[in-house]
């Protein structure tokens, strides 16, 4: 999957479409999931053009792999569920059915998840 600059996430960091942001620096934006499936949804996006995390570890520096990671950590502390627990979720192509060529991690929580894939999938 080629990363296409027309993505829903790619005109969120640029401003052009509106949303509901939690945290923000020069490499991270925090957006609050306009369709939530938990009472805690939130999508960790890195500003820089990445499909997928396939993309971003092979393409990004440690560093900014580091600080990502950390802020996700953040973020999940300051929503006050870092004691009660949370499930990061990131697709990778076809088979993960990733819909948005822009490499994101969703946070839920705020509620039992249940297992992670269900009985009856295997």
């Amino acid at each position: 999957m080629a990363y296409n600059s027309d993505n829903i996430f790619a005109k969120i960091i640029n401003g052009l479409l509106p949303s509901n942001k939690l945290y923000e620096d020069e490499h991270v934006l925090v957006i609050r999931d306009k369709y939530p499936v938990a009472p805690v949804h939130v999508l960790v996006l890195p500003k820089a053009q990445y499909v997928s995390f396939d993309d971003f570890v092979a393409g990004e520096t440690p560093e900014t792999i580091a600080h990502f990671f950390k802020i996700i950590r953040k973020v999940a502390h300051d929503l006050n569920i870092g004691t009660s627990g949370y499930r990061l979720i990131t697709n990778h192509g076809r088979d993960a059915v990733q819909t948005v060529p822009h490499f994101h991690v969703h946070i839920l929580a705020g509620k039992n998840l249940g297992n992670l894939i269900p009985e009856s999938a295997n």
